[in-house]
């Protein structure tokens, strides 16, 4: 893991990775995140080669008004939200390149997440997860059933099932979060809660 990285390699490996997404991260949104909250953002090397990436941002999270869409939250890009004081870390993006997955990039990144959390003494991580195996099921199955099917074991999503093995849980569903017909634009409110946190 190294935050050393040339944003246009970093624009390169959004575009590989995430191809419904390529048009939504630009070289000043890279530099903004940047400048906003450099240890909050990572990236992943095999040698000098830019395989993986991280990047988000800290927040006031109300989970009263926990309804959002991505594009809202990350102001378009810019992840402009971030304050310094804000009790949670608020996930924007986990990119990894094709290339490259079910390798345990992913797990580093998350890891790395984690890291400066607890560092930072912040409640924790919260994050609007995809749910990409809804696609397979939506003929049957709501969101919400579909969710709770994979929550209980029962049924096995790539993103939600790897987020739930790494501690998160699902505090709700958020409607139309982002343009993506495999989840019907569903995703999951999902939160991991720092064990060692300690309030002011």
């Amino acid at each position: 893991m190294s935050s050393e990285f040339s944003v246009d390699t970093i624009r390169r490996l959004y575009a590989a990775a995430l191809e419904q997404l390529d048009e939504l991260m630009r070289e000043e949104h890279f530099l903004n995140h940047c400048r906003l909250f450099p240890q909050g953002n990572f990236v992943a090397l095999r040698g000098e080669r830019v395989i993986g990436l991280g990047s988000g941002f800290l927040i006031d999270f109300d989970f009263e008004q926990a309804q959002h869409s991505f594009q809202e939250i990350i102001d378009g890009g810019f992840y402009s939200a971030h304050d310094p004081q804000g009790d949670w870390y608020y996930g924007g993006d986990i990119s990894v390149h094709p290339g490259f997955r079910r390798r345990g990039v992913g797990s580093l990144l998350y890891r790395a997440r984690m890291d400066i959390v607890k560092r930072l003494n912040r409640r924790g991580i919260v994050a609007g997860g995809l749910i990409p195996g809804y696609a397979d099921h939506n003929a049957l199955l709501t969101p919400q059933a579909y969710v709770d099917k994979v929550v209980s074991g029962e049924l096995y999503d790539n993103t939600l099932s790897f987020q739930l093995n790494r501690g998160f849980t699902v505090r709700g569903l958020l409607s139309d979060y982002i343009e993506d017909d495999a989840s019907d634009n569903w995703a999951t409110l999902i939160v991991w809660d720092n064990p060692d946190y300690q309030p002011a």
